[in-house]
């Protein structure tokens, strides 16, 4: 069932300001500081931007995620996998977008953090005693709050998470209060309301366009409006961004009044800005306030990096489902729903993360590497929700329009970002090539596969696997013999499963059991069906699992067995004689079918490399076993050869004995 996204609550609306906002709400500590960065202030560089800064927030993040990309919710989830999920039926093609823009959002998570709480950490500098801390100083700081931060994701958010509403409610607050102080000290500051500013800045201003993408930043955690969908509900985070936006505007114009009555004229160089301290952020803060300052834009920086952190955890949890994700171990520290932790991310993004603090050191220079991957998600959600609207059977040209217009804004700020490409810029995006040929490998290897899997009609085997089951002179192999079976159709199953029970070493079993797990467009159905093939010898289950649910497979079948005792459907006490007199429970044995590359194999070049590439992916990817959540101690591996297309022409000659 849907979850109720309309209803309004005080709880839902803290719970949106923790959770959404933080890297949205963060960007003033660093938007102004590149937009001014080695450029003369005056009132066409001020007005311009700030009108450039008011009109993307309208146009992006109200018109575009708030009041429509929030409509396509999948039974009350949102974000990339989840509008995939309701699209993909549609076109094939569109795994594509959606694994680019999963990719590009992760790499975004490995540059969030650094810029955040080092950009509030430089806040430091603006107090007196401190104004010559050093680069590596900060760098240290920074660091030490980075390990201690991963380090404690193990243990879940828990309470402490409650704290993170109100804690981004203070922040908000006083970005609002700073801003308002300021926001009359020049009232021109008003003109920036008008989009003739923001027409006239890019047209008439000289390196207008490549401003463009430090303006870009000031939507950057735009995407978590969407993706966190199903924590607090459509009307909550509808209702919560005016406040917020409210802040956010007040705090830009703040900044921009500010720079307008008391640093017109000057030349923003890297000695200006240290002999001044020029801070556009910290600057509006008295200097007895700004320790207080940085405490608080610290702890946000925090928050917002932990929304980032806990989203791309939740997205790689919905890959994996999807299975457009080698699978990991995912630990579920808390019992609150939807919260998990999935170490192999983890420590990935801890990498990174140190490695973007090492590299760039100053939050300046983090800017370069921000910014180009978010756009690239954002142009992805703009494809997927194109589709979403066709499906919904919206007019041809608002789909259009919404297209030709959005795609034109989207493109327009990835050009401006490109020059950051040099900058820095690379680096997300080779971290997001890496994350989506992961992806495109994954799933391109699966559909190679699934293209000469041989499946065979069960019935025509179920009377050699009866007689099997009754002949006393094979061994017993296990009373209950359990095999995962990837075979849609219920009266399928693949020959590999039939050669493994009758050829290769027959195994004899009171009963077999044959459990299929189907993938859901729903994130949380959890339903199961049974067929009873040859009744207390042959059985079919089937599970029905959303894209957002763990599967369990040990925990899940046990209880499907539980049920079926319940009503008298199977018996599962051991038939060895001795044991069946004391009600002894027969041992269950699941049957794990591992597949290797067989070099018996005559495939074309380029699906050669990437059946090479997925087996060197699936061997630092957890077991199918483990995958599965099976118990291991009941787990048998069979290792058999994928031959995905034999060699047909080999050249052999047999020579006679003369």
């Amino acid at each position: 069932m849907a979850k109720n996204l309309n209803k309004v609550t005080s709880a839902g609306l803290l719970i949106a300001l923790g959770i959404i906002y933080g890297d949205l709400g963060t960007s003033p500590l660093y938007v102004f500081n590149s937009i001014v960065s080695g450029r003369l202030i005056n009132e066409a560089l001020v007005i311009g931007s700030i009108s450039c800064i008011f009109w993307t927030i309208t146009l992006q993040a109200t018109i575009k995620y708030v009041i429509l990309i929030l409509r396509a919710d999948n039974r009350g989830e949102g974000g990339t996998f989840a509008l995939y999920a309701l699209v993909r039926r549609r076109q094939k093609w569109l795994v594509i977008p959606a694994m680019i823009g999963g990719a590009a959002l992760l790499a975004d998570g490995i540059i969030t953090p650094p810029i955040s709480i080092t950009s509030a950490i430089e806040g430091l500098k603006n107090i007196d005693a401190l104004h010559d801390i050093s680069v590596n100083m900060i760098m240290y700081i920074v660091l030490a709050i980075l390990v201690a931060f991963f380090f404690t994701q193990q243990f879940g958010t828990g309470s402490i998470g409650k704290l993170f509403g109100p804690v981004m409610f203070v922040w908000f607050t006083m970005i609002a209060v700073l801003g308002a102080i300021h926001i009359m000290d020049d009232l021109s500051i008003f003109k920036a309301f008008n989009p003739y500013y923001a027409f006239n800045f890019l047209i008439n201003y000289e390196g207008a366009f490549v401003l463009l993408g430090a303006v870009f930043l000031c939507i950057t955690g735009v995407e978590a409006l969407y993706s966190d969908l199903g924590h607090c509900g459509r009307a909550n985070i509808r209702i919560s961004w005016i406040y917020v936006k409210t802040c956010l505007l007040l705090n830009y114009f703040g900044q921009g009044a500010y720079l307008l009555a008391n640093r017109h004229g000057i030349t923003v160089t890297p000695e200006v800005k240290s002999q001044l301290h020029l801070n556009t952020f910290f600057d509006l803060m008295p200097e007895w306030f700004t320790i207080i300052g940085v405490i608080i834009a610290t702890s946000a920086a925090i928050i917002a990096s932990q929304a980032m952190i806990a989203g791309s955890f939740t997205l790689i949890g919905e890959a994996l489902r999807l299975n457009l994700w080698p699978k990991l171990k995912v630990n579920y520290p808390s019992e609150e729903k939807g919260q998990l932790f999935i170490p192999g991310m983890n420590l990935l993004m801890f990498v990174g993360c140190v490695g973007v603090v090492l590299y760039f050191k100053e939050s300046s220079k983090m800017e370069a590497a921000y910014g180009l991957a978010i756009v690239i998600t954002m142009l992805a959600t703009t494809i997927l929700f194109a589709n979403y609207m066709v499906l919904h059977r919206v007019k041809k040209f608002l789909i259009y329009f919404f297209l030709v217009f959005y795609l034109t804004i989207e493109c327009s700020f990835l050009i401006a970002l490109s020059h950051k490409f040099t900058e820095g810029g690379y680096i997300t995006l080779l971290l997001a090539a890496l994350m989506f040929m992961v992806m495109y490998v994954w799933y391109r290897a699966r559909k190679i596969k699934n293209r000469y899997v041989e499946f065979v009609r069960l019935d025509e085997y179920i009377p050699k696997i009866e007689e099997l089951s009754n002949d006393r002179s094979i061994p017993k192999y296990s009373t209950h013999l359990v095999y995962l079976t990837s075979a849609d159709n219920h009266k399928e199953i693949e020959h590999k499963i039939v050669y493994s029970i009758l050829n290769r070493k027959p195994k004899r079993a009171d009963i077999y059991w044959f459990i299929h797990v189907d993938t859901l467009d729903d994130p949380y159905t959890a339903d199961y069906t049974v067929e009873h093939i040859i009744p207390n010898d042959i059985i079919r289950v089937e599970f029905r699992l959303g894209f957002r649910v763990q599967p369990r497979i040990s925990l899940m079948f046990r209880k499907v067995v539980e049920d079926l005792v319940a009503n008298n459907e199977v018996n599962i006490t051991s038939r060895y004689e001795s044991l069946e007199r004391g009600n002894v429970v027969g041992d269950f044995s699941f049957i794990v079918l591992e597949k290797y590359l067989s070099q018996d194999n005559e495939l074309p070049i380029w699906d050669r490399i990437m059946m090479k590439l997925h087996f060197w992916v699936k061997e630092l990817s957890l077991t199918e076993e483990r995958g599965f959540g099976l118990d291991t101690s009941n787990v048998i591996v069979e290792k058999f050869p994928l031959i995905v297309s034999a060699v047909s022409n080999i050249k052999l000659r047999r020579l006679e004995k003369e």
